[in-house]
């Protein structure tokens, strides 16, 4: 099976310059969490994906993978 990219965590913070473990620091969370996340192996609930793009300082919805990404793809 393929594995589909939900999110776009892991290029939000690669452009940033920023760590897995900065963001757990931020968000009060384990790096095993966050390292589930930036590898799309699980997804952050909608209340934590708003407080991952408040602490980026950028909109919630650029960190989601467009439909067009998702549609594209056979299930």
């Amino acid at each position: 099976m393929e594995n589909l990219k939900y999110n776009k965590i892991k290029v939000a913070l690669a452009e940033r310059d920023l760590s897995n473990k900065w963001l757990a620091n931020k968000l009060g969370k384990t790096e095993m969490t966050v390292s589930r996340w930036v590898s799309n192996k699980c997804q952050p609930t909608i209340e934590t994906l708003y407080k991952i793009a408040f602490v980026l300082e950028m909109e919630a919805k650029d960190l989601l993978s467009p439909i067009e990404t998702l549609s594209n793809n056979k299930y």
